[in-house]
């Protein structure tokens, strides 16, 4: 009865998907980066306020070691995280320069939460001393850990070639990055962004005690830098557009000829599909010339012509009632307003 049942499903999922009236294709879609930046900002500061004057109040043995390592721990990994967004501003192409400020102003309390916004007159005389048109502020830079300790029976063989049970002290660390950046556009006048990200890693190490355990976690400075940097990078990636995939169905049942268009536009010929969905637009029948409007549209997208796709697509939907043609108008208008955010960018 059951293989009865997964054949049912099978067939009708076979049926479904060959009586399907669409088909879908992807288009790389440019989008306008995440960040706004004034385009006359044309040299950029990047400012330390991540340091704080005190961390720490631990105890037992191995935290009062595992806190003496964090303090550089914290101190190299902010270092990284500017280092990684000063590579990748000058990446970026669009400044003429890129400096790192001295870290001017330290915390005094919340390691893990963001500065005190500076004033118009704290940012001018930064930006006039530096010879900035704006600056990045590493706001905060934070790593917690948590240590799970255990120990383990494990077998060891002896220099008789005897296996006798040892005990082993095994050491986990949690560790988890936090980081708060802000962007300050002195020609606006404005805090263009506020951005935080928080990333976790797990280590482990085996030893005789729980120091020993401890001591063969190697890996964990690099680990903490490697992400840090990483961290700095992508932020500063966030002023590039960047681009998506994005799926469109088109029509691909109406009569013989939208078969033949299937076929052309499965094989990488749209043009061909287009010449033949083209002549279809002046079918009497209205389901197929209205499904002919809306596929022409997509045809206009894919060749860069968005005021034509609107219009067929509208077309579509107010003159043969394609329901599809309403939500690609929609879908159409917004790639118009990004694009215009896009020029807008545009150094």
């Amino acid at each position: 009865m059951e293989k009865k049942y997964i054949l049912l499903l099978f067939l009708t999922s076979i049926l479904l998907g060959s009586c399907s009236a669409t088909s879908t294709l992807t288009l790389s879609v440019k989008q306008p980066s995440t960040v706004y930046l004034s385009k006359d900002v044309k040299n950029i500061g990047i400012l330390n306020r991540s340091q704080p004057s005190v961390k720490y109040n631990k105890f037992d043995v191995l935290d009062k070691i595992l806190t003496a390592e964090e303090k550089n721990l914290d101190k190299n990994g902010a270092e990284e995280s500017l280092k990684g967004l000063q590579q990748s501003l000058k990446n970026n192409g669009r400044f003429e320069n890129v400096i790192q400020i001295d870290s001017l102003i330290f915390k005094e309390y919340g390691i893990d939460r963001f500065s005190p916004l500076l004033n118009n007159n704290d940012i001018d005389k930064i930006c006039t001393k530096y010879n900035i048109d704006g600056f990045y502020e590493l706001s905060f830079y934070d790593t917690d850990a948590t240590i799970n300790y255990k120990t383990v029976t494990n077998q060891k063989v002896n220099t008789f070639g005897i296996k006798i049970p040892i005990i082993e002290h095994q050491v986990t660390i949690n560790t988890l990055i936090k980081t708060g950046w802000r962007l300050y556009d002195n020609v606006n006048k404005q805090v263009s962004d506020q951005y935080t990200t928080a990333n976790n890693f797990v280590v482990t190490g085996n030893g005789i005690n729980p120091l020993k355990a401890y001591e063969t976690i190697a890996n964990r400075k690099d680990e903490v830098n490697r992400i840090s940097k990483n961290n700095g990078l992508q932020y500063g990636n966030q002023l590039l557009p960047y681009t998506i995939r994005e799926r469109r169905l088109y029509f691909v049942k109406g009569n013989d000829n939208f078969k033949m268009a299937q076929r052309k536009a499965q094989t990488g010929d749209w043009d061909g599909a287009g010449i033949i969905w083209k002549k279809e637009t002046t079918n009497t029948n209205p389901k197929i010339a209205g499904r002919a409007y809306y596929n022409m549209a997509i045809i206009s997208e894919t060749n860069g012509d968005l005021d034509e796709a609107i219009n067929w697509a509208s077309k579509s939907y107010s003159d043969f009632n394609i329901k599809e043609g309403l939500q690609y108008v929609k879908v159409l208008k917004n790639r118009v307003n990004k694009n215009k955010i896009l020029e807008a960018e545009k150094i």
